[in-house]
């Protein structure tokens, strides 16, 4: 089971925008596809859910951008399951740039878990549930050097 599920991309030529840096869009994008491969590691690939008629639909999204990437860095999702519920989940991330440390956006989703024909939310299945651990804040990835650094001391 992956617990932290480190997601690595390498910025293209397509993400940019015309400031010259990843588009905004672009990090929602890596999100997603952070979740998604995460969940596919720990035995939930979309295919799953899809031959189950259940699965997860965004509800919220909350991104904080505080460095620019740029073409050609590599950048890594760090994501991780921060609560699960009877119907829903709040995931969170970490955007690195490995090259220098830096972070460059921390973020977090609100899931729902809905039945696909309906749309309607249901229960998580204990079998979905079950192949995920809850990471505590105080657990999060460098979350001791991330508060320091970020909390308003005013």
């Amino acid at each position: 089971m992956h617990r932290i599920y480190e997601y690595h991309h390498l910025v293209t030529n397509d993400e940019i925008d015309g400031l010259g840096h990843v588009n905004n869009v672009v990090y929602l994008k890596w999100l997603q596809d952070a979740a998604v491969a995460h969940s596919g590691a720990n035995g939930w690939p979309a295919r799953r859910y899809r031959e189950q008629g259940i699965g997860w639909v965004a509800r919220s999204h909350f991104i904080e951008y505080l460095q620019p990437a740029f073409v050609d860095q590599e950048i890594i999702v760090q994501t991780w399951i921060s609560n699960l519920q009877k119907v829903k989940s709040l995931r969170k991330y970490r955007i690195i740039r490995p090259a220098d440390s830096e972070l460059l956006v921390r973020a977090e989703t609100n899931w729902a878990f809905v039945n696909y024909q309906s749309l309607s939310p249901c229960r998580i299945p204990t079998e979905v549930s079950e192949c995920f651990s809850v990471i505590s804040d105080e657990e999060a990835p460098e979350q001791a050097a991330f508060s320091e650094k970020f909390t308003d001391k005013t």
